[in-house]
């Protein structure tokens, strides 16, 4: 909610709460073909047959309607080639995308913020063939012994195909992706052994990958912006091999156009020791823009690269310190006239929702679960995302007025994420910030975090010495 002479005005959370139509349908197609595929489609049953036909009816009348079809044939008689898979698991992400759109629509009716246009050509420059093929077939294996018939023998097949993807930059991005699944599908071997199948997740993580062995499916057109970053939060993801820090910003282009809703995110792989405030020592050396996420600074770009989905491809030399710049300002004065950047195809996921919103003047309500009461309505607040490398935590949120979130869909329902929120102590507004420690702790809680790590680490660098001088 953002005060109306400030630009705003009230955001429709009652939106927020109805249902949107034809998402359950789809969702249900979806399920079916899953179902299909964690039983393998090596020798597909009658059922299987069925969640086949559904995909193939779901998408009849797109462009994709007839190379689908056949697909769907093909691999009811157990004779699909790699080509089919493509074109069964484009469907698939087809199906996702329309849901995805449907909510982004909703988001807007609900937060009254405009979405850009995607547009631009893909450049066509040209990738490692052979081994997109080889991830290819791996990918069509996988989908013939199906979840449940998944072995060491088979997961291991992908372990030369990301050693021989990782050297080129241009595939990392399918290497990681692929890295990811092998490993999930290793640790839950043999499938024949599962009581409860992911199939949700692995059907995304397998049609994502097939679809990024498209040539070109990794090729992101750029372009270049100046002006100045307004830093909101920052949204932190760990896994127990690799993490992620994706700071969300608005940014005033210098020739005074509109603003826009913008991403900057770095990667880095970590051992499973290192948790917590430790994460923030491996990204932080790759991503200035951390540090004045901590100090509270806005940061002056000049021809920083863009791609055309909003996303900065940062480079330090590109940026230089502003001045000092409070996230709660800029999102009650500067976001809600910020518009949301469009979404590439292969992220047209309801997963993949995160959009920055602001609130405030609303009732905090502890049941089951927390909920943020709008004008009436409960929106639900997903405090499990609040990371623990930082001094948000969720009986900070529980006890805020105000806070700067992502608006998330998940399970049927639109949550908020919160990256910082605003709350009373001793009679004063304090700030709390998932991401204050980005930069460099500087509370006592913080320090103490920051050098149990820093031992950690230096326990690890000392065993993999000795293992090398082995």
């Amino acid at each position: 909610m953002v005060p109306v002479d400030q630009g705003g005005g009230v955001m429709r959370a009652d939106l927020l709460v109805d249902p949107v139509d034809g998402v359950e349908e789809v969702l249900a197609v979806v399920d079916g073909f899953d179902r299909a595929l964690a039983a393998g489609l090596l020798r597909p049953q009658p059922a299987q047959a069925a969640g086949l036909v559904g995909l193939a009816e779901a998408v009849a009348a797109s462009p994709l309607g007839a190379k689908v079809a056949e697909a769907a044939e093909k691999a009811a008689a157990g004779a699909a080639g790699e080509e089919h898979f493509v074109s069964l698991a484009g469907a698939r992400i087809a199906l996702f995308g329309s849901v995805h759109d449907a909510l982004m629509a909703r988001i807007g009716q609900a937060t009254g913020r405009a979405q850009e246009d995607l547009s631009g050509s893909v450049p066509g420059a040209g990738q490692a063939e052979n081994l997109l093929l080889a991830a290819r077939s791996w990918l069509a294996d996988v989908a013939r012994a199906g979840w449940q018939g998944i072995d060491h023998d088979l997961v291991s097949g992908a372990e030369p195909v990301i050693s021989a993807l990782l050297p080129e930059p241009r595939l990392r991005r399918l290497a990681a992706l692929l890295d990811g699944f092998a490993a999930e599908l290793a640790a839950s071997c043999p499938g024949s052994a599962l009581e409860r199948i992911p199939v949700r997740r692995w059907g995304d993580l397998w049609s994502r990958a097939l679809l990024l062995t498209l040539p070109r499916a990794m090729e992101a057109p750029a372009s270049t912006v100046t002006g100045r970053l307004l830093p909101l939060g920052v949204d932190l993801h760990e896994h127990a091999t690799a993490a992620q820090a994706q700071v969300h910003a608005v940014f005033e282009p210098a020739d005074g156009g509109a603003p826009r809703l913008v991403r900057a995110s770095v990667s880095a792989p970590k051992p499973d020791t290192i948790i917590g405030a430790g994460i923030w020592q491996l990204l932080r050396p790759h991503l200035s823009l951390l540090a004045a996420v901590s100090e509270g600074r806005s940061m002056e770009l000049t021809d920083m690269p863009i791609t055309a989905e909003g996303d900065l491809l940062w480079v330090d030399e590109c940026a230089r310190n502003g001045e000092p710049a409070d996230p709660f300002v800029t999102a009650r004065v500067v976001l809600p006239t910020a518009s949301t950047p469009p979404t590439a195809p292969l992220d047209r996921h309801p997963a993949r929702i995160a959009v920055p919103v602001f609130l405030e003047g609303y009732t905090a309500e502890q049941g089951d679960a927390l909920t943020f009461s709008l004008a009436g309505q409960p929106v639900a607040v997903d405090t499990d995302r609040v990371p623990a490398a930082g001094p948000l935590t969720p009986e900070a949120v529980a006890a805020s007025n105000a806070c700067i979130g992502l608006l998330r869909w998940d399970a049927g329902t639109f949550r908020v994420q919160p990256l910082a929120v605003e709350t009373t102590a001793r009679k004063k507004t304090v700030a709390l910030h998932a991401g204050a420690w980005a930069g460099g702790a500087v509370d006592k809680a913080g320090v103490k975090a920051e050098k149990a790590a820093t031992d950690a680490a230096t326990v690890l660098r000392e065993r993999a010495g000795r293992l090398l001088r082995k």
